[in-house]
């Protein structure tokens, strides 16, 4: 919250908190999905869930998240990619930088010359993109990887040395 985003809008804290505040009940209903791309619209579709958002909190100004990716038991067992979900493990696994980013309904008002967001901003879900609009919002699969990106988080090396897809197990079965 508080800084500009690459679509030129400012979040204000008390509009973001209260905005993830009231989102926090799709977490608790498995219900925080989101779809791989931005698409023309509010409304989820079943089809095309990539992800489900199972935790959110704060450090600092950051809203921090994790998230499952529900693969198909033919990605688990042989690889097969049949739904967005495998296709967003499958780029992941390749080692593809993908982030995330909201998408919501509200009002925008400018002030000083900045787009604010109003209060009656909602969250819709957070989607998985190519071009994440707030500032280094990305997919890590450990706390060190996104340790950069975190404000106030200091940078941890990772000394054991894993496959991209030892990772990606761990990730998922964590």
């Amino acid at each position: 919250f508080g800084i500009e985003n690459a679509n030129g809008r400012v979040y204000p804290e008390t509009t973001l908190k209260n905005a993830v505040e009231k989102y926090m009940v799709n977490l608790k209903e498995r219900r925080a999905y989101g779809e791989a791309n931005h698409p023309d619209g509010s409304n989820i579709s079943v089809d095309r869930i990539a992800i489900n958002i199972i935790e959110l909190h704060w450090e600092n100004h950051t809203l921090v998240g994790k998230m499952e990716i529900p693969i198909s038991e033919g990605f688990r067992n042989m690889g097969i990619v049949s739904t967005c979900a495998d296709m967003v493990a499958q780029w992941l696994i390749s080692g593809l930088r993908l982030g995330v980013s909201s998408r919501g309904l509200g009002s925008v008002e400018k002030h000083f010359g900045q787009l604010v967001v109003g209060d009656d901003y909602e969250i819709v879900c957070w989607d998985v993109v190519a071009q994440p609009s707030t500032p280094q919002a990305y997919i890590g699969l450990t706390d060190s990887e996104l340790a950069p990106y975190v404000e106030g988080k200091a940078s941890k090396e990772n000394t054991i040395t894993e496959s991209k897809y030892d990772k990606f197990e761990k990730w998922l079965t964590d």
